[in-house]
Formats: C-alpha cells, sequence, structure tokens
C-alpha cells in the first residue's frame, strides 16, 4: 500500500456506550457501526445519509483518492451509523439515530456542517418537505451551526450536469469559512 492511499486518521471509534445500540434495528443487518472518519479536531463536518459499502465490507480505516483529501481538512460522519443491507424503517431510523449525531455535534462543536443529499438535508434540518434544490447556494442556520447543503457526490456522478451546481456549494462552504475565521 502505497504512503498516498492511506489515512492521515484512523476511523473515530464508536463511543464504547453505543457499540451495542440496538435502537433503529440495523444492527439486525450485520453491518457494523461507523461513528464517523476523518480530522477529529476538523472545523466542518460533512454530514452523509450512511457509510458507503466498502466502509462497511472492510472493517479498515484504508481509503483512498478523494476521500483521503476530504479527510485532511474535514470529519466525515453520516446520520445513519450502519449501512442498510435491506428493508427498514427509515424515518423511524433516521429519526433515531439523530441522537448520536447530536452527541457528536456537543463534543466536536464544529464552525460549519455541510450535509449531502436529500437525507442528510432532510435529517438534519428535521423537515422531510426540504431538499438539496431548494435549500443550495445559501447558508442557514440549524441548532445553532452554520448549514451549507449539496448534492450526493453520488448523484453528481450520475447526473453530470449537477457538477458546476456542486462545485459553487464547496465554493460557499469555503467563502463562509473565511469569513468566520476573519471575524
Amino acid at each position: 500500500m502505497s504512503d498516498f492511499c492511506s489515512t492521515p486518521w484512523p476511523e473515530e471509534p464508536t463511543p464504547d456506550n453505543q457499540i451495542k445500540c440496538t435502537d433503529c434495528g440495523l444492527y439486525e443487518q450485520g453491518s457494523r457501526m461507523i461513528w464517523g472518519e476523518g480530522n477529529p479536531e476538523a472545523p466542518i463536518m460533512i454530514i452523509l445519509d450512511n457509510p458507503g459499502a466498502r466502509e462497511d465490507r472492510d472493517g479498515n480505516p484504508f481509503v483512498c483518492g478523494t476521500r483521503q483529501t476530504l479527510q485532511e481538512a474535514l470529519y466525515v460522519t453520516f446520520i445513519l451509523k450502519r449501512k442498510p443491507v435491506r428493508k427498514y424503517d427509515k424515518e423511524d431510523a433516521r429519526r433515531i439515530c439523530m441522537r448520536h449525531l447530536y452527541r457528536q455535534l456537543q463534543a466536536k462543536q464544529p464552525d460549519l456542517i455541510f450535509c449531502l443529499g436529500n437525507v442528510s438535508v432532510q435529517s438534519f434540518f428535521q423537515d422531510t418537505e426540504v431538499d438539496v434544490k431548494s435549500l443550495r447556494g445559501k447558508v442557514h442556520e440549524v441548532k445553532g451551526y452554520p448549514t451549507a447543503v449539496a448534492y450526493h457526490p453520488l448523484a453528481v456522478r450520475r447526473r453530470p450536469n449537477l457538477r458546476s451546481l456542486f462545485i459553487e456549494d464547496w465554493k460557499l462552504l469555503a467563502d463562509q469559512y473565511y469569513k468566520n475565521n476573519k471575524e
């Protein structure tokens, strides 16, 4: 394994009092709990819907390319801490799992939050009627945190016409970060 494709920070361990959480039911699907990854002191927290299949399957801290670059400056976490592998009660699981995210926010106190994708937006904003399309391009105050939103990276991959909007939203996040640090 080359140095470029190793992680600068190991995956953040799930807190001992949460690792055996059975509240949302996803533990029955056999996926492991993934708390977060990246720079634990990062001023920006990215919220995604759930861990990917590779993170769940591999069970090791190996990352490469884009994720490694993100980890240098950001902390990445998830609404669902386990990868769903079959049908589940989405609304109930997301509502239950938000408790974990609130604990992370209290512990980490990020300067900015960046929600990627409709699932993370609707869960974090606690409003199933909102979506990325209507919220992107602005910074919102949510639960006391400046929060920007963007399309999920997989949506951008599947629909290249979203790429320019995705880039605009990253620029908005960077501008907000610099603005916050000048004050």
